[in-house]
């Protein structure tokens, strides 16, 4: 029996708990690995391992390089291998820590050549919002994972309610509609499971854009309850990163419903630099998350990446334009990418653009597309050509470290 592995995270830790609990009741031959990475500061991580009747096994590992999410990676493969070559277990549900990114898992998991079949973000549908908004950072909420960690609990949860193509949802009765819709805008092609459906319970219909593919062996076969059968259906871990690179991410499209909405703002004409650095703090204030690409007339070969929540932003160089790419470099590009360009290709600019997408409850859409709209080039800036543009005060250079 070949072993397939779950990848089962979030910060909402009542809510993954509730996942994994779910997950163990309804797929026979389960177990949970757990590393808790609460006791770093003791120089140490505490791993469990667990099936529907308790504890099986616990051990520890030491740190790596004063890291617990690199002795994470490095006691990881090594235990899902053990419960490979046992041959009893049919599913490994790995419950990730509360600010460990899912992405980076999945991604040691395939590399050290075990199936993962799933990745799942547990959510409380009423804390979406509280968590968005949260730009402490991880450290201030005991949540960091090394001493470097400089992430914040906005974007640690944005990153990964937005890579899993799947999202189990506790029955939250504070939860309301807004939360919903919010939770429906910010990742609309997910699955959305709610936890506590079990077996015998409807399956929703997997959506457009899922990154699934069919479990070698019928996997499957028999799982009780839409989540099990979630958590087996199949995942392609370089389409779920070719989904979150900004040259080519699944971006959310238009929407506006119970009082939250969704601009996509979408321009062919570069921004300048200082005008779009004078109103980064409105921009990134106007909305609970926004993400995407954009171009600075001085810069005009770099894809800039947008990312932001919690009331700050990220920006940072994702490489060249391709454009910008002499023709023989293209071969070196992924398909996606290109096939991605090709979609939205300009006969001047070729994939430069601006394309950002805010979502929020209560968004003022009409203001922030006139703010966006007065940081590019004026008609006369735009005429004056590339040369000029470049020449244009580098407003950005130590945001980017240039």
């Amino acid at each position: 029996m070949s072993l397939a592995v779950a990848v089962v995270g979030g910060l909402h830790a009542a809510a993954r708990t509730a996942a994994v609990d779910r997950l163990l009741a309804d797929v026979p031959g389960s177990v949970v690995l757990h590393h808790d990475l609460s006791t770093a500061s003791a120089g140490r991580v505490a791993r469990t391992v667990r099936d529907r009747d308790g504890i099986v096994s616990r051990g520890e590992t030491p740190l790596v390089n004063d890291c617990a999410c690199c002795a994470l990676r490095e006691d990881l493969v090594p235990e899902l291998r053990r419960l490979a070559d046992a041959g009893s277990t049919r599913l490994a549900i790995v419950e990730l820590w509360d600010s460990v990114e899912p992405k980076a898992m999945a991604e040691v998991i395939t590399s050290g050549g075990l199936t993962v079949t799933s990745v799942i973000t547990a959510v409380d549908p009423a804390l979406v919002l509280p968590y968005l908004g949260n730009g402490d950072d991880l450290a201030e909420a005991g949540l960091a994972a090394a001493a470097t960690d400089r992430r914040t609990v906005a974007d640690t949860f944005a990153r990964q309610l937005e890579y899993a193509p799947v999202l189990a949802v506790a029955d939250s009765p504070e939860a309301d509609d807004v939360d919903m819709e919010l939770l429906a805008q910010l990742h609309p092609t997910a699955r959305r499971v709610p936890i506590g459906a079990g077996a015998g319970d409807g399956e929703p219909p997997t959506p457009p854009g899922s990154t699934a593919r069919p479990v070698p062996g019928g996997a499957d076969a028999g799982a009780q309850g839409p989540l099990a059968r979630a958590a087996l259906a199949g995942f392609d871990v370089e389409a779920a990163a070719a989904a979150q690179h900004p040259a080519c991410a699944l971006l959310p499209q238009e929407a506006d419903d119970h009082g939250v909405s969704t601009l996509v703002w979408h321009r062919r004409r570069p921004f300048h630099p200082e005008r779009l650095y004078a109103a980064l703090e409105d921009l990134t204030c106007a909305a609970a998350r926004s993400r995407g690409r954009f171009w600075l007339a001085d810069k005009p070969d770099a894809l800039l990446h947008w990312d932001a929540a919690g009331g700050a932003l990220c920006v940072e160089s994702a490489g060249p334009w391709l454009a910008a790419l002499p023709d023989a470099a293209w071969e070196l590009v992924p398909p996606v990418r290109r096939a991605a360009a090709a979609l939205d290709w300009h006969p001047e600019h070729g994939d430069r653009c601006n394309h950002l997408v805010f979502t929020s409850p209560g968004l003022d859409r009409e203001g922030l597309t006139r703010l966006l709209e007065s940081c590019l080039l004026t008609d006369a800036e735009y005429a004056a050509g590339r040369d000029s543009w470049r020449r244009l005060p580098p407003a950005f250079d130590t945001l980017l470290e240039v």
